[in-house]
């Protein structure tokens, strides 16, 4: 994984899934930077985050499908 240093994740804005009906077992997606994927536990929102590229989480959530 390469670093992000033009990304700063503290300003992002977090969503859940309309599935997770409200709960905190789930990850929370970032939406707004052109190439990456910020995803992060919905139960620890100040731990760590992981960054997917665009192609990578594509590739995930079309195989959930």
């Amino acid at each position: 994984m390469r670093n992000t240093p033009d990304y700063d994740p503290s300003t992002a804005v977090w969503s859940k899934s309309s599935y997770s009906q409200g709960g905190n077992n789930c990850l929370e997606v970032a939406d707004g930077h052109p190439t990456l994927v910020p995803v992060r536990d919905s139960k620890t929102p100040h731990g760590p985050k992981l960054f997917f590229s665009s192609a990578a989480w594509a590739a995930f959530t079309s195989s959930l499908r």
